[in-house]
């Protein structure tokens, strides 16, 4: 992919029931920064993209008529894995904002120190400092 370096080329994408309030918890209590919002008239989210380092997930709210939110209709929770550098930190902040922490900061045996939260509609992030395809 030529040209892509440094450029995320995976985007988990996501469907809210109440996409507007997942985008308060996330970028509140789990650190992404807005970079993208956009609004149907009826005011659910079309589309939104929010970062963390230089990952992105996008999401939106569900029950559109496009293709996509029709096979996502039924779908189940998903799980994102983020990289992080300050794990406690990071979990700190999402207790002080009431995230449901599934496993706390935890150092696993393959070198990585990380833990599990469920957002408010059950899908499940873990935070923590293995980075997939690194050599460190």
């Amino acid at each position: 992919m030529a040209g892509m370096e440094g450029v995320p080329t995976v985007f988990p994408t996501i469907l809210y029931d109440d996409a507007k309030a997942a985008i308060r918890v996330l970028t509140q209590a789990l650190g992404f920064a807005e970079e993208a919002v956009y609004e149907g008239e009826d005011g659910s989210v079309l589309h939104a993209e929010l970062s963390c380092g230089n990952g992105r997930v996008m999401l939106g709210s569900k029950g559109g008529r496009g293709v996509f939110a029709q096979a996502m209709a039924g779908a189940g929770p998903a799980g994102v894995y983020v990289v992080v550098d300050e794990v406690d930190a990071h979990h700190a902040r999402a207790v002080e904002h009431g995230v449901e922490i599934l496993l706390p900061p935890t150092d696993q045996d393959y070198g990585s120190r990380d833990y599990m939260a469920r957002d408010p509609e059950g899908n499940v992030w873990s935070f923590g400092t293995y980075a997939p395809g690194s050599s460190g």
